[in-house]
Protein backbone atom coordinates (compact mmCIF):
# COMPACT_ATOMS: atom_id res chain seq x y z
CA UNK A 1 0.00 0.00 0.00
CA UNK A 2 1.62 3.31 -1.34
CA UNK A 3 1.42 6.50 0.55
CA UNK A 4 0.28 8.80 -2.90
CA UNK A 5 -3.26 9.11 -1.57
CA UNK A 6 -2.12 10.55 1.84
CA UNK A 7 -1.55 14.53 2.84
CA UNK A 8 0.03 16.04 5.69
CA UNK A 9 -2.31 18.25 7.27
CA UNK A 10 -0.90 21.67 7.85
CA UNK A 11 -0.90 22.93 11.65
CA UNK A 12 -1.74 26.30 13.01
CA UNK A 13 0.54 26.59 15.49
CA UNK A 14 4.22 26.83 13.97
CA UNK A 15 7.74 26.04 15.26
CA UNK A 16 8.05 29.67 15.86
CA UNK A 17 5.18 29.88 18.06
CA UNK A 18 6.54 26.55 20.33
CA UNK A 19 9.93 28.15 20.71
CA UNK A 20 8.35 31.71 21.81
CA UNK A 21 5.99 29.48 23.95
CA UNK A 22 8.55 27.72 25.17
CA UNK A 23 11.74 29.83 25.48
CA UNK A 24 14.38 27.43 23.71
CA UNK A 25 14.38 25.18 20.45
CA UNK A 26 14.19 21.93 19.82
CA UNK A 27 17.00 19.49 19.50
CA UNK A 28 17.95 15.71 19.62
CA UNK A 29 20.53 14.74 21.95
CA UNK A 30 21.99 11.31 20.71
CA UNK A 31 23.54 9.22 23.35
CA UNK A 32 25.14 6.33 21.57
CA UNK A 33 27.35 3.37 23.47
CA UNK A 34 27.83 0.23 24.84
CA UNK A 35 25.35 -1.65 27.18
CA UNK A 36 26.09 -0.34 31.14
CA UNK A 37 28.02 2.69 29.73
CA UNK A 38 25.47 5.21 31.17
CA UNK A 39 23.70 6.38 28.65
CA UNK A 40 20.01 6.00 29.76
CA UNK A 41 21.62 7.02 33.47
CA UNK A 42 22.89 10.41 32.17
CA UNK A 43 19.58 10.76 29.76
CA UNK A 44 17.28 10.78 33.20
CA UNK A 45 19.72 12.87 35.04
CA UNK A 46 20.14 15.17 32.23
CA UNK A 47 16.30 15.29 31.91
CA UNK A 48 15.72 16.27 35.29
CA UNK A 49 17.75 19.15 35.34
CA UNK A 50 16.76 20.75 31.83
CA UNK A 51 12.37 20.09 33.83
CA UNK A 52 14.39 22.12 36.60
CA UNK A 53 15.48 24.75 33.98
CA UNK A 54 12.13 25.26 32.46
CA UNK A 55 12.97 23.52 29.59
CA UNK A 56 10.68 20.87 27.72
CA UNK A 57 12.79 17.37 27.55
CA UNK A 58 12.01 14.03 26.84
CA UNK A 59 13.97 10.56 27.13
CA UNK A 60 13.58 8.02 24.98
CA UNK A 61 15.04 4.93 26.31
CA UNK A 62 16.20 1.69 24.39
CA UNK A 63 14.92 -1.04 26.73
CA UNK A 64 11.94 1.18 27.41
CA UNK A 65 10.77 1.89 23.30
CA UNK A 66 11.08 -2.10 22.98
CA UNK A 67 8.16 -2.61 25.67
CA UNK A 68 5.26 -0.69 23.26
CA UNK A 69 6.28 0.93 19.94
CA UNK A 70 8.75 -1.59 19.15
CA UNK A 71 7.77 -3.88 20.83
CA UNK A 72 7.62 -6.76 17.94
CA UNK A 73 11.48 -6.60 17.08
CA UNK A 74 14.11 -8.76 17.67
CA UNK A 75 18.06 -7.95 17.80
CA UNK A 76 18.97 -9.65 13.98
CA UNK A 77 20.80 -6.59 12.05
CA UNK A 78 16.94 -5.90 10.12
CA UNK A 79 15.68 -5.63 13.24
CA UNK A 80 18.14 -2.80 14.64
CA UNK A 81 17.80 -0.87 11.60
CA UNK A 82 14.21 -0.69 11.83
CA UNK A 83 14.06 -0.01 15.51
CA UNK A 84 16.30 2.98 14.83
CA UNK A 85 14.31 3.98 11.68
CA UNK A 86 11.23 3.81 14.06
CA UNK A 87 12.67 6.40 16.88
CA UNK A 88 14.04 8.52 13.90
CA UNK A 89 10.63 9.48 13.04
CA UNK A 90 9.56 9.78 16.72
CA UNK A 91 12.44 11.97 16.80
CA UNK A 92 11.33 14.44 14.23
CA UNK A 93 7.72 14.52 15.68
CA UNK A 94 9.18 15.76 19.37
CA UNK A 95 11.36 18.12 17.22
CA UNK A 96 7.64 19.64 15.41
CA UNK A 97 6.93 19.68 19.02
CA UNK A 98 9.26 21.84 20.76
CA UNK A 99 10.81 19.23 22.17
CA UNK A 100 14.65 18.69 23.16
CA UNK A 101 14.83 14.89 23.18
CA UNK A 102 17.44 12.98 24.90
CA UNK A 103 17.66 9.59 22.74
CA UNK A 104 19.76 6.73 24.57
CA UNK A 105 20.15 4.25 22.04
CA UNK A 106 22.88 1.45 21.78
CA UNK A 107 22.79 2.62 17.77
CA UNK A 108 25.63 0.08 17.37
CA UNK A 109 25.62 1.16 13.80
CA UNK A 110 27.21 4.63 12.32
CA UNK A 111 24.81 4.66 8.90
CA UNK A 112 21.63 4.27 11.20
CA UNK A 113 23.05 7.51 13.62
CA UNK A 114 23.35 9.38 10.30
CA UNK A 115 20.26 8.24 9.12
CA UNK A 116 18.33 9.86 11.93
CA UNK A 117 20.82 12.90 12.19
CA UNK A 118 19.57 13.52 8.02
CA UNK A 119 15.84 13.21 9.08
CA UNK A 120 16.38 16.71 11.58
CA UNK A 121 16.98 19.40 10.33
CA UNK A 122 20.24 20.76 10.18
CA UNK A 123 22.00 21.52 13.54
CA UNK A 124 19.51 20.14 15.94
CA UNK A 125 20.77 16.82 16.12
CA UNK A 126 23.84 16.21 18.53
CA UNK A 127 25.57 12.68 18.78
CA UNK A 128 27.31 12.15 22.24
CA UNK A 129 29.96 8.70 22.32
CA UNK A 130 29.14 7.38 25.90
CA UNK A 131 32.92 5.57 25.42
CA UNK A 132 33.06 3.33 28.25
CA UNK A 133 35.66 0.26 27.81
CA UNK A 134 34.01 -3.09 27.57
CA UNK A 135 35.63 -4.33 30.58
CA UNK A 136 34.47 -1.84 32.56
CA UNK A 137 30.82 -1.96 31.25
CA UNK A 138 30.65 -6.16 32.02
CA UNK A 139 32.08 -5.23 35.20
CA UNK A 140 29.30 -3.41 35.75
CA UNK A 141 26.78 -5.14 34.16
CA UNK A 142 23.12 -3.98 35.86
CA UNK A 143 21.04 -6.40 34.61
CA UNK A 144 23.58 -9.25 33.80
CA UNK A 145 23.35 -9.12 30.32
CA UNK A 146 26.92 -9.48 29.77
CA UNK A 147 26.98 -12.97 31.84
CA UNK A 148 24.69 -14.20 29.49
CA UNK A 149 26.25 -13.24 26.27
CA UNK A 150 29.07 -14.58 26.97
CA UNK A 151 27.63 -17.98 28.33
CA UNK A 152 25.81 -17.82 25.10
CA UNK A 153 22.05 -17.24 26.24
CA UNK A 154 22.15 -14.21 24.08
CA UNK A 155 23.24 -14.43 20.73
CA UNK A 156 23.65 -10.75 18.57
CA UNK A 157 24.81 -8.61 21.59
CA UNK A 158 26.65 -5.62 21.04
CA UNK A 159 30.47 -5.83 21.93
CA UNK A 160 29.91 -9.55 22.49
CA UNK A 161 29.05 -11.23 19.49
CA UNK A 162 28.18 -8.39 17.37
CA UNK A 163 29.63 -5.31 16.53
CA UNK A 164 29.56 -1.83 17.48
CA UNK A 165 30.72 1.32 15.33
CA UNK A 166 32.10 3.72 17.72
CA UNK A 167 30.86 7.15 16.26
CA UNK A 168 34.22 9.12 14.12
CA UNK A 169 33.01 13.09 14.71
CA UNK A 170 30.61 13.26 17.54
CA UNK A 171 29.66 16.23 18.67
CA UNK A 172 30.52 15.27 22.25
CA UNK A 173 32.46 12.21 24.04
CA UNK A 174 31.58 11.27 27.65
CA UNK A 175 34.54 8.99 29.53
CA UNK A 176 31.92 7.32 31.71
CA UNK A 177 34.96 5.42 33.22
CA UNK A 178 36.35 8.33 34.69
CA UNK A 179 34.00 11.17 35.28
CA UNK A 180 30.89 10.38 37.39
CA UNK A 181 27.62 11.44 36.01
CA UNK A 182 27.32 15.02 37.53
CA UNK A 183 30.50 15.84 35.59
CA UNK A 184 28.93 14.10 31.83
CA UNK A 185 26.00 16.06 32.64
CA UNK A 186 27.80 19.09 32.61
CA UNK A 187 29.40 18.22 29.61
CA UNK A 188 26.40 17.80 27.61
CA UNK A 189 24.83 20.95 28.73
CA UNK A 190 27.65 23.26 28.48
CA UNK A 191 27.67 22.01 24.70
CA UNK A 192 23.14 21.87 24.56
CA UNK A 193 22.00 25.06 26.07
CA UNK A 194 23.71 27.49 23.94
CA UNK A 195 22.47 25.16 20.35
CA UNK A 196 18.87 25.50 22.17
CA UNK A 197 18.80 28.87 23.59
CA UNK A 198 21.40 31.18 21.85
Amino acid sequence: MGTSHIYRYPGQVSGLDRERRLKHRPHVVWLTGLSAAGKSTIAHALEAQLFEMGVQAYVLDGDNVRHGLCGDLGFSEADRHENLRRIGEVCKLFLEAGTVVLAAFISPFRADREKVRGLVPHGEFMEVYVDCPLEVCERRDPKGIYRKARLGEIAQFTGISAPYEAPLNPELTLRTDRDDVATSVKTVLDCLMPRITG
